[in-house]
């Protein structure tokens, strides 16, 4: 599953979910790298 996570104020991840954590932070992978951190929520359209 893709995912987009942020990894500070202004930094986004997009990648292939490797797991969650306990703390609410999700793993993805990106080519051979792995990147922590929280998960974007979804857009709301009205």
């Amino acid at each position: 599953m893709l995912r987009t996570i942020t990894l500070g104020s202004c930094v986004s991840v997009q990648g292939i979910v490797i797991a969650q954590l306990a703390d609410g932070k999700i793993v993805v992978r990106v080519d051979e790298k792995n990147f922590v951190g929280y998960p974007v929520g979804a857009a709301r359209v009205s």
